[in-house]
């Protein structure tokens, strides 16, 4: 009996030491991926490919870092929202402009692209603390543009993007309209229990069952669940049944807990929506509810002229009933 005690804890340990190992050494490698196998770092494409006018945008973050960025415009004096889209944790942004190009078309909005550090064109190496502060110089220059509407500035973020944007959401009540998430995951700290389920006793979130005791050593615990309760702002979560990578579950959850808080929260179920392809597989509906939940939480603003004609319409409707 001791014996088989003395080797339960020694295989208990080193499942323990296993873990932090990978942590350690693995994880930035496993939730950052800039470079898709089989392709360099560098666009494959860009905007104009696709025959879409853009900016070329370089940015400073707060600690130095240069960041590039493209800023697509649906078409020269496009006054619709701009979506602020952050990208998941793999390749860069030129893999999301097909995407992009039916998002002008259907929403007509303006879309900014930003790359993250160490992604794309983009300088320095990527963390948690580092791409919250390049989130920011992506947003603080939307603010100070004179060419859109900058009431109208809705951020979209899907799996880690979506971690991103809740961040930059909650930081932000005054410049950011409403927030889209799409496939996001309710922490790292879950995800880890994911992607090896040997690490759920030993690391998680609040929700996670075990001592958890190997939090500590995650640099980029990008806690999603404990931000969303946080923010007032609109928010829609699209959720693709299918997703292969981060448990459906998870949106389940963030909605559950922004509910919570507040009453303008949307939760969307797509039944054969993948991690990636969602906005693929849910076809005209998937863009008819961004599209509806746009009109009813970032709407169009009425000219002065609009307004006062409106308003003498509505004066004589009355005198005439």
């Amino acid at each position: 009996m001791v014996s088989f005690l003395r080797v339960l804890l020694f295989g208990v340990g080193g499942m323990v030491v296993a873990g932090a190992v990978w942590l350690v050494s693995s994880q930035d490698r496993l939730i950052y991926m800039p470079v898709l196998r089989g392709f360099t770092r560098s666009y494959p494409i860009t905007p104009s490919y696709l025959g879409l006018d853009f900016e070329d945008i370089w940015l400073r973050s707060s600690d130095g870092v240069r960041l590039h960025s493209w800023f697509i415009k649906c078409f020269p004096d496009c006054k619709g929202p701009t979506v602020l889209f952050f990208q998941e944790n793999a390749g860069n942004i030129a893999h999301r402009l097909e995407m992009v190009r039916i998002m002008l078309q259907r929403l007509q909005c303006n879309v900014f692209m930003l790359s993250y550090r160490g992604y794309g064109a983009s300088d320095g190496y990527p963390s948690q603390h580092g791409i919250t502060r390049d989130a920011q110089a992506a947003l603080d220059h939307l603010s100070q543009r004179t060419d859109i509407d900058t009431s109208r500035i809705v951020v979209f973020g899907r799996s880690l993007g979506g971690a991103v944007g809740a961040v930059l959401t909650k930081n932000n009540p005054n410049k950011v309209a409403a927030l889209i998430l799409e496939n996001t995951f309710t922490s790292i700290l879950d995800m880890a229990g994911v992607l090896l389920p040997f690490l759920r006793w030993f690391i998680g979130g609040s929700g996670t069952k075990g001592p958890r005791i190997l939090n500590f050593l995650v640099r980029s615990p990008w806690s999603t669940i404990d931000i969303v309760s946080q923010i007032k702002q609109p928010i829609l979560f699209i959720s693709g049944l299918q997703d292969e990578m981060v448990p459906p579950f998870h949106m389940q959850m963030l909605y559950a807990k922004a509910a919570a808080h507040n009453n303008r929260c949307q939760f969307v179920e797509f039944p054969t929506g993948m991690h990636m392809d969602t906005w693929l597989a849910g076809g005209d509906n998937y863009w008819r509810t961004i599209q509806r939940f746009l009109e009813q939480h970032v709407p169009e603003k009425k000219d002065d002229h609009s307004l006062n004609s409106a308003k003498g319409k509505s004066t004589r409707n009355i005198s005439g009933l």
